[in-house]
This record gives structure tokens, sequence and C-alpha cells, in this order.
């Protein structure tokens, strides 16, 4: 899987997806895609996703779009 911010918002995704038990398939039927372009993408295989796709993703979970974005170990620091 490729480093940095890519990693960081698949992990986050996943662990989001985890959290709220909405599965590959079920995130991309809302989406509209095919449930394999999910798993690539995060699983790093392909594309990441795209600033739009992020923010759909983000309200189909209902969460605010930087959850993705920001690391557990990194949201505490300043």
């Amino acid at each position: 899987m490729r480093g940095g911010l890519t990693q960081r918002v698949s992990t986050e995704l996943r662990a989001e997806m985890g959290r709220q038990r909405i599965s590959q398939r079920e995130l991309a039927r809302r989406l509209g895609v095919n449930q394999a372009v999910i798993s690539r993408r995060l699983a790093g295989e392909q594309f990441s996703f795209t600033t739009a796709e992020l923010d759909r993703i983000a309200e189909i979970l209902g969460v605010p779009v930087d959850r993705f974005l920001t690391s557990p170990v990194t949201a505490g620091a300043a």
C-alpha cells in the first residue's frame, strides 16, 4: 500500500466503516460504483479516492470529511 495521506485515508475509512458496520459492498452501492473499485482503493491497488468521492463517503457515513484525513495519533497533538 502507498504511504502517507493515501494510506491514512484508507485506514481511517476502513475503521469508520467497521464502527458503522458498513460493508464495502454497501458503500459501493450507495456510491453507485462496483464493489471491486472500493476494495482496490482501500487496498491501495488503484488510484486513491477523489476529494469529491471522500466528500460523498463522509456524507453517506454521517461524519465530517476530515475524519479520514486526521490520524488518531495526530488528532490530539497541537
